[in-house]
């Protein structure tokens, strides 16, 4: 999966990032990492300036590795931060992001769940935890989570909210709520400003076992939205939920 939230602690950059590594990356680096304000404020103001400055520039550093997919550089970063100072729900992002990088979502739950009891309601964490349990198969947490995160993003962050709603759809699908994801699919019409319509009914269809008229709904959606980064967030949740095929090969589990 490839849809997490890099958060500026994740003050929600509009859509998830890397999180999980998403491809729907802040613009800016400062939209990633955030001033550090946390219980540990008054620790890390009381480090020696150098050794502040020096955190700041392994933290950035992790964070723009991370956007150019280079895991490995981001985590050694990660470490050189971690070293300095470890109670940083950003630094504890961006590593439990590149723990989704290697699907090891137990190592990327504890990282994003730290990062939450250091700064509890952060948007970006929430939804990361909420991909975490997305993307292991726990439906049951995962439509918590997302349901409880809907409120929290701001009315004028359309793509996010959209894009919440369709996964609160697919996992109320998996926990039996059937009719209720039914009720939720037709919530928008054509006229809305994202991709949900299309894909609510390519899930319709899909579910019917229809799938030539469901990739007919995907195709209608790329045709209109012809931006690839626009797409990318609906079509990994597509590929994780098992509707469409990984572009590495074969499927990554078949939705009942």
């Amino acid at each position: 999966m490839k849809h997490f939230l890099l958060i500026p602690l994740l003050a929600l950059a509009s859509a998830p990032l890397p999180l999980f590594a998403q491809k729907t990356a802040p613009k800016d680096l400062k939209d990633i990492v955030p001033a550090i304000e946390l219980p540990g404020m008054k620790e890390f103001t009381n480090l020696p300036e150098e050794s502040r400055k020096q955190f700041t520039k392994n933290l950035e550093e992790a964070a723009k590795y991370f956007q150019q997919k280079r895991v490995f550089e981001s985590l050694d970063e990660v470490a050189k931060a971690t070293a300095i100072f470890a109670n940083s729900p950003a630094l504890l992002n961006i590593k439990g992001a590149c723990y989704v990088e290697f699907r090891d979502f137990e190592k990327a739950r504890v990282c994003f769940t730290k990062a939450l009891e250091l700064q509890p309601g952060v948007p970006t964490v929430i939804f990361n935890l909420a991909e975490v349990e997305f993307c292991s198969q726990q439906w049951k947490a995962a439509l918590d989570r997302f349901t409880s995160l809907l409120p929290k993003i701001p009315e004028k962050d359309l793509a996010m909210r959209r894009l919440i709603e369709f996964k609160i759809l697919l996992c109320k699908i998996k926990v039996g709520k059937l009719d209720e994801a039914r009720e939720m699919a037709v919530k928008y019409d054509f006229l809305d400003d994202s991709p949900y319509h299309y894909y609510a009914n390519a899930v319709l269809e899909f579910q019917k076992k229809n799938t030539v008229k469901a990739e007919e709904w995907l195709a209608i959606a790329s045709r209109i939205f012809r931006d690839p980064a626009t797409l990318s967030p609906w079509q990994d949740t597509m590929i994780e939920y098992g509707y469409i095929k990984s572009f590495y090969g074969g499927d990554l589990g078949a939705s009942e």
